[in-house]
């Protein structure tokens, strides 16, 4: 019964981690829009070539900005790409490194590195934002409640202010954000990127996607573990059942 219990424990952690803790309330009482995910639920999945054109869109506008320091360029392989695509698209970015004179420098990037981040450090980073720092998008879908809501409606979230709205100095009225005052600017707009595989580059395509690569980027083993935590699922329900058969038949004769 032991064993039992464990894989019990076992299996509703693997299908409900998750929900182990409790991300932050970013977006306050702001109703965030919400959009249908393919990653959502008990059998959600990733729509690769829609993480692929996420991939696209944050290689193309968002890197700039924002950093992923937890993700590995060997990590494209999950969203469909296959290892030359991987090794030519780490291969396109330089890495700071120390060469063997002790001096700093820059190498290729291999599939095993980290997303290169776009500034050296913290300082940097705010100083070439007017003070604000971009946040690291590793984790950004897990980190805010509702997190692929609460990214998709920042993004297709901006708007001019409404009448009476005191806006500061350089900030963006963002019908989502808290406060509705934001420091970033407009990221994406209708036909920010060129989709080769045809798929119409609306505002609401490009967040979609984008948001969709960040997820897998927050849980890439999702998948593995919804799996797992089924067929865990699965076989106690079978062991439960022939435990209730032999417990009948072993006690079929006792009154």
């Amino acid at each position: 019964m032991r064993a039992l219990r464990l894989a019990a424990l076992v299996g509703a952690t693997l299908l409900a981690a998750p929900l182990a803790t409790t991300p932050a309330r970013a977006a306050g009482e702001v109703e965030l829009p919400h959009v249908n995910w393919s990653f959502s639920g008990l059998f959600g999945t990733f729509d690769l070539a829609s993480a692929q054109r996420g991939f696209q869109v944050y290689n193309s506008v968002c890197s700039s900005c924002h950093s992923l320091k937890q993700a590995y360029y060997r990590n494209l392989t999950g969203i469909g790409l296959n290892e030359e695509q991987v090794k030519a698209i780490a291969a396109s970015k330089q890495i700071p490194t120390i060469n063997d004179e002790g001096q700093p420098a820059e190498r290729p990037g291999l599939p095993s590195d980290h997303f290169r981040s776009p500034f050296p450090n913290e300082l940097a980073a705010r100083a070439a934002n007017n003070g604000a720092l971009p946040p690291d998008l590793s984790v950004i879908i897990k980190a805010r409640e509702d997190g692929a809501n609460y990214v998709h409606g920042v993004l297709t979230g901006y708007a001019d202010p409404p009448p009476g709205f005191q806006l500061m100095s350089g900030m963006n009225y963002n019908n989502v954000f808290p406060g509705h005052q934001i420091a970033m600017a407009q990221p994406l707009r209708d036909e920010t990127v060129e989709y080769a595989d045809g798929t119409p580059n609306t505002l609401d395509q490009e967040a979609r996607d984008v948001v969709t690569f960040l997820a897998y980027i927050a849980e890439p083993e999702m998948v593995e573990r919804k799996r797992t935590g089924v067929k865990v699922i699965l076989f106690l329900l079978l062991l439960t059942g022939l435990t209730y058969s032999v417990k009948r038949k072993l006690w079929s004769d006792v009154h």
